[in-house]
């Protein structure tokens, strides 16, 4: 069965333009690199992300790790092995996210980086939108279930490590 990633790759855009200004921008507070991998879990993600990376896998296949004290899969050396690949959750990490919770705004940030950084100094302005990003994701996950009709609910969620048994 072939998909259409068309949309969800133009959200990938949307998040990674974003992302890139927001580091360049935060560039003096990030501790991001390779080898920085405390954020490399297992996650759960839709079913539009898992099977675009499915999809990929099979042109660009990699060495898949077993899953240590739930790390991902594809940590290999301190390194995602589907970095051009990776999901939305994986391309914000590090950044300083804002999302709604409990009726209230909260921000979010690695532990490593922003250590010498004022929570008062970050706004809309200088913060990644995550419940809008994650909003258009929903939809477009949505949208794609219909589209190839997918026996998955819209608020299905899939370990990315099941990419193990698929591939």
């Amino acid at each position: 069965m072939s998909f259409n990633f068309e949309k969800y790759r133009q959200l990938l855009n949307e998040v990674d333009a974003l992302s890139d200004q927001l580091s360049q921008l935060h560039s003096g507070h990030m501790a991001c690199k390779k080898g920085c991998d405390l954020c490399c879990i297992d996650y759960k993600v839709f079913p539009v992300e898992y099977y675009a990376i499915r999809d990929s896998l099979k042109t660009h296949p990699v060495e898949l790790q077993p899953s240590v004290d739930g790390s991902c899969i594809f940590l290999k050396d301190h390194s995602c092995r589907i970095y051009e690949h990776r999901p939305v959750i994986c391309r914000t990490h590090g950044l300083p996210l804002l999302f709604m919770n409990d009726d209230q705004w909260e921000l979010s940030a690695c532990e490593l980086n922003f250590t010498s950084f004022d929570d008062e100094d970050f706004s809309t302005e200088n913060t990644f939108p995550q419940d809008r990003f994650n909003s258009k994701l929903f939809l477009i996950n949505q949208e794609f279930l219909k589209e190839n009709q997918l026996d998955y609910s819209e608020f299905h969620l899939i370990d990315i490590s099941q990419l193990a048994a698929d591939n």
